[in-house]
């Protein structure tokens, strides 16, 4: 697998953006509540997943 050839179209990396704003306001609404932490891993995981996809990949425009 080539990986020069893996890059996001606008509208993949405005879902992965959508995706990891909402995942890192549920992450904040948990950890203010004090709420369970395997949801804090979740949410947590989720946002710097999609923070770097977004940083590493270049787009396809």
């Amino acid at each position: 697998m080539e990986f020069e050839s893996l890059t996001l179209t606008p509208f993949t990396a405005t879902i992965v953006f959508v995706l990891a704003v909402l995942a890192g306001h549920r992450y904040r609404a948990v950890w203010k509540a004090e709420g369970p932490r395997w949801q804090l891993w979740l949410y947590g995981i989720v946002a710097a997943l999609g923070l770097m996809l977004l940083g590493f990949l270049p787009l396809d425009v």
